[in-house]
């Protein structure tokens, strides 16, 4: 078999590539290689190494294919998906579930594997005829690590191969190093036939995740969401390898915090959409690692953790000079940076909320863009989409952390849980335990949608650990990986949980944007046992004469007493109706360990009693 896979590859690459794959003794790979050259038939296939010459030749041809176009500051370029391919598409990404296979009640997207398969063959025969197909290898995680995931994306897509320079590590040596092991992920990805550079066929867009087999198929797409595979769709993948292997794959940031003395603690953070995981991983001052996925693993009793990608691939609504600083910078400067889907006049970019005047008039995801130009319901179309992007690498930012591509990772002392909620966490607060965290915390995390994007605000949606779209087993398997990951550690990180938008009974914020650069401060001295704290029925909550000294030194501003107390009152009705919300979803869970009902169930209780003593709403001092 393996002879007839050589046959293919020597006959239908040109030498220099058929070296460059033979190189890598992994008869997996040249199996993979050599199939879909048989079902996708492209006309041409490039190899690319880990060398500077392949990799500059990927972006050449990212232009020359007139995927992307340059603009005016030396190394930027624009790319444009489909009027109607925005976005990650759920309704058409899917599991392929093997006979006999549960994936629990949450996971609803799923087809049967033999027919997902007869479906996604027959879309993709020939699809690459008349194009150049691009194999692309790289490495998750730091490379020559315990963390390294290798990783085979194939693709007809230069603009996709370019993001993903920018996104991975490369992985050709990586490759090279695991020898003929059939431990790694595929993804095979086309973008389908197009028409002025867009995928024209986004009825037949269908994005499979094969579980059994680690393999991600994604067709008739262009949007990065839905074709750089090794985002959110091998995410699916390597959750379930953890869960086998005993670590965690998260969707975290992980990033530094400063603290006294030139020291720098290490916090992951899981914030759904639209709940500031950006902004906090991202804070001016503090130091980044990755603000997407991160692995965490027990090496020798501590946890550690690295980034999965070593780039951002960001949404830049709002993105400006006066709130982001720093990726304003990298966005402004020369260097290597794809925009997608914003206006382009002049060859510059603009993009909502980037605090500059506009043009009326230019270029963008509809086509030929003017102020007033309406869309086929006739709706206003904004200069730039709302799920802009641009990518970039981490090193364009100044502030990354020196210790980013550690192959043994950072120690985390800390794992934050943010969600977006208007009326029940306080902004801050630490966990009693690790399985106190993991459950009224992580697995108890909502987000509120905002007006701005559904129409309808405050409708609360429940996403464990910010990873609920991405999990490949049931909800109640995974919440017990978590508590379980915690057995053999020595040293156990606190568990923390935020929330940037609590409001008061009129419905105004408790919060300015930039306190939270106060609550990684409190959380940083924390850790580290330089601050105390008030036992709440939630959780500890910090004192007033810490925040208030913190908010002096970090932001120069007052602090008073009033706001604190505004902040930090335990509104004991609407905790109590979450936690029915919560037990509402699990008890339909079978796999749902014990612990988790046992932790719930003394929250309520404690609540409960504080309520008897003290009312339904009770300020902190009550507490001391």
């Amino acid at each position: 078999m393996q002879d007839r896979f050589d046959e293919i590859l020597k006959a239908r690459l040109t030498h220099d590539n058929y070296i460059k794959i033979a190189d890598l003794t992994n008869h997996k790979i040249h199996q993979f290689v050599a199939e879909t050259i048989e079902l996708c038939n492209p006309d041409s296939v490039f190899v690319c190494t880990d060398s500077p010459e392949d990799i500059a030749c990927i972006r050449r041809r990212a232009t020359e294919l007139g995927e992307e176009k340059s603009l005016a500051t030396k190394g930027h370029t624009y790319h444009f998906d489909g009027y109607t391919d925005q976005g990650r598409d759920k309704a058409n990404t899917r599991f392929l579930l093997p006979k006999g296979w549960d994936l629990g009640s949450s996971l609803e997207e799923v087809v049967d594997k033999d027919e997902g398969l007869l479906e996604m063959k027959g879309i993709l025969k020939n699809i690459m005829a008349g194009k150049e197909m691009f194999v692309r290898i790289f490495c998750l995680g730091p490379t020559n690590s315990r963390f390294s995931i290798s990783a085979v994306q194939l693709t007809d897509s230069a603009y996709v191969s370019h993001s993903e320079d920018l996104l991975y590590r490369p992985g050709y040596e990586q490759m090279r190093r695991i020898g003929d092991s059939p431990d790694f992920f595929r993804v095979l990805h086309s973008s389908g036939e197009l028409e002025n550079h867009i995928s024209k066929n986004v009825d037949k867009r269908r994005i499979y995740i094969d579980l059994e087999d680690d393999i991600v198929y994604s067709v008739n797409t262009q949007y990065a969401g839905n074709t750089v595979g090794f985002k959110k769709l091998s995410l699916r993948l390597s959750i379930r390898r953890a869960m086998r292997e005993g670590w965690l794959s998260e969707h975290m940031f992980v990033m530094g915090v400063h603290g006294p003395n030139n020291r720098t603690t290490y916090f992951t953070g899981a914030f759904p959409s639209f709940c500031g995981k950006t902004s906090t991983a991202m804070i001016p001052g503090e130091a980044i690692i990755g603000d997407d996925i991160a692995f965490l693993r027990n090496i020798d009793g501590r946890v550690r953790a690295v980034n999965v990608e070593c780039g951002v691939f960001g949404i830049i609504e709002d993105v400006n000079a006066k709130d982001d600083p720093l990726i304003m910078k990298a966005l402004t400067d020369p260097g290597e940076v794809i925009f997608s889907n914003v206006l382009i006049a002049e060859a510059k970019p603009y993009w909502t909320g980037d605090g500059r005047a506009h043009p009326d008039k230019g270029i963008n995801y509809s086509g030929e863009w003017f102020k007033g130009k309406k869309d086929k319901n006739g709706k206003d179309i904004p200069p730039s989409h709302k799920n802009a992007r641009y990518t970039i690498n981490l090193k364009a930012l100044a502030n990354l952390d020196p210790r980013a591509d550690d192959p043994e990772g950072v120690e985390v002392s800390g794992i934050i849980y943010g969600g977006r909620d208007s009326d029940t966490w306080v902004p801050l607060e630490q966990s009693f335990s690790w399985a106190h965290g993991v459950v009224t915390m992580g697995a108890s995390l909502e987000s509120e949608t905002t007006a701005a994007t559904l129409g309808k605000e405050g409708v609360r949606s429940f996403q464990p650990m910010s990873n609920l779209d991405f999990l490949s087993m049931p909800v109640g398997e995974y919440i017990a990986a978590h508590l379980k990951f915690e057995e053999q550690l020595k040293i156990k990180p606190i568990i923390f949980g935020g929330n940037y938008f609590l409001r008061d009974r009129d419905g105004k914020y408790l919060n300015d944007k930039k306190d939270k650069y106060v609550w990684l401060k409190w959380m940083e001295r924390r850790v580290h046992g330089e601050v105390d704290a008030i036992t709440a029925p939630t959780g500890y909550i910090p004192l007033y004469e810490d925040l208030e000294k913190l908010f002096r030194e970090v932001l120069n501003k007052e602090y008073s007493f009033e706001d604190y107390e505004k902040q930090f009152t335990i509104r004991v009705q609407e905790n109590l109706r979450k936690i029915e919300r919560i037990l509402n979803i699990f008890d339909k869970e079978p796999s749902t360990p014990g612990i988790f009902f046992e932790v719930m169930d003394e929250q309520k209780h404690r609540l409960l009693e504080a309520q008897e003593q003290f009312g339904d709403c009770i300020p902190p001092v009550k507490f001391q």
